[in-house]
């Protein structure tokens, strides 16, 4: 194998791929990238055996071929060469840098202990666009669970439908699901539990204008198998889907809440905040008491001390004393879209939802959150 490219282009492609490789692996070859001549470019591959990342980059190929090489180690060599052209070649399993008067030579593996990628065929994908793909993610896959007792929790749910697409994720504590339209095809509908660290690559290597292919492997009989991949001008991602099947959060959403309040977000979480400082570090427990027009926020650690705050907030209706665990409250506050939030309860112990106030004239957004209370101790 033998081809010249960019110093720039090199480093752009080793940056892109060299984040899927693991940090500790019992498997040498996973902490190598894959090197692969096309006709007027190089395939670079990594993988950790669930999340896989496959970029092109043009080159100029003097010499057909393939080998794996270091990956972090060529990203650090190539970090520090100067902006010149660079030549790349291999001699039995070692592959060769120069650029300017630096020479390196590395040790590589064959490219046959490489994993091969799922065969995901992207000639049967559906297509979305990368500002909806993005703001999916960005706003769902903070609620996900860290927690491995039960793993359907740890990933996202993303349902496809016909003419729209939606993400949830909860932790069982606090929940997020949004939903945007796409355009009308003939998609059967299906549901697919990803794993967030494959969504962080999507969001990292693919933009907002891009247009992406999103496809996943079929068995001979045309049943769906545990691979998915993401394909946009170039960039490939492909990761194992969680198996399973994800809870009904539909039954957790109240219906019958029939108490509202609307915040200005940002004063909100100013106010939470200042409580968080002396709040319980184990439980986080902030008092919030709704009233006419305003809302009254207490906490009392006693083996710390207590904090009293209180926001103008456009409230009527019954008062209502609810505790919640603040960081959980910023949180969601935080991925809220819009400057107005209103907050919906029913009683102290049921859940509370979160939903963005958009202006008058705007487009309204699917987008909720859930936040299940604390119980209050007196």
């Amino acid at each position: 194998m033998k081809f010249t490219i960019t110093r720039q282009n090199l480093h752009n492609g080793l940056a892109a791929v060299s984040a899927s490789i693991p940090s500790k692996t019992t498997l040498p070859v996973l902490s190598n990238i894959l090197f692969e001549t096309a006709d007027d470019a190089v395939w670079m591959s990594g993988t950790d055996l669930d999340v896989s990342v496959r970029v092109r980059i043009p080159a100029e190929i003097q010499e057909a071929g393939r080998l794996t090489a270091p990956g972090k180690k060529m990203q650090e060599i190539v970090r520090e060469l100067p902006d010149q052209p660079v030549e790349v070649s291999t001699r039995a399993d070692q592959i060769e840098l120069s650029c300017g008067r630096s020479r390196f030579k590395l040790n590589g593996l064959p490219a046959d202990e490489f994993p091969s990628l799922p065969g995901v065929d992207f000639e049967s994908s559906v297509q979305v666009t990368g500002a909806d793909l993005q703001d999916l993610i960005h706003r769902t896959s903070f609620a996900v669970s860290t927690e491995e007792s039960r793993p359907i929790l740890n990933g996202v749910l993303w349902e496809l439908r016909d003419g729209s697409m939606r993400m949830v994720a909860t932790n069982g504590h606090r929940l997020a699901r949004m939903g945007v339209a796409t355009g009308p095809g003939s998609l059967t509908a299906t549901d697919f539990i990803v794993p967030p660290a494959a969504l962080q690559q999507v969001q990292r290597l693919l933009k907002d204008a891009d247009e992406i292919q999103v496809a996943w492997d079929q068995g001979a009989d045309g049943a769906r198998k545990n691979h998915l991949g993401f394909q946009s001008d170039g960039t490939e991602v492909y990761t194992r889907l969680i198996e399973g099947t994800y809870p009904n959060y539909e039954q957790v959403i109240p219906k019958d809440n029939d108490r509202f309040a609307i915040v200005d977000k940002k004063s909100l979480g100013q106010a939470v905040r200042r409580m968080a400082v002396v709040a319980s570090d184990q439980t986080h427990r902030i008092r919030l008491t709704f009233e006419e027009g305003k809302v009254h926020l207490n906490v009392l650690t006693p083996d710390l001390g207590e904090g009293h705050d209180e926001l103008e907030i456009d409230y009527s209706g019954d008062s209502l004393e609810i505790g919640f665990n603040a960081n959980y409250l910023l949180e969601v506050l935080r991925y809220m879209p819009t400057d107005e939030v209103r907050l919906t309860f029913k009683a102290p112990e049921r859940a509370a939802t979160m939903e963005p106030v958009v202006a008058d004239g705007d487009d309204a957004i699917d987008y909720l959150c859930l936040v299940m209370p604390l119980r209050l101790l007196d």
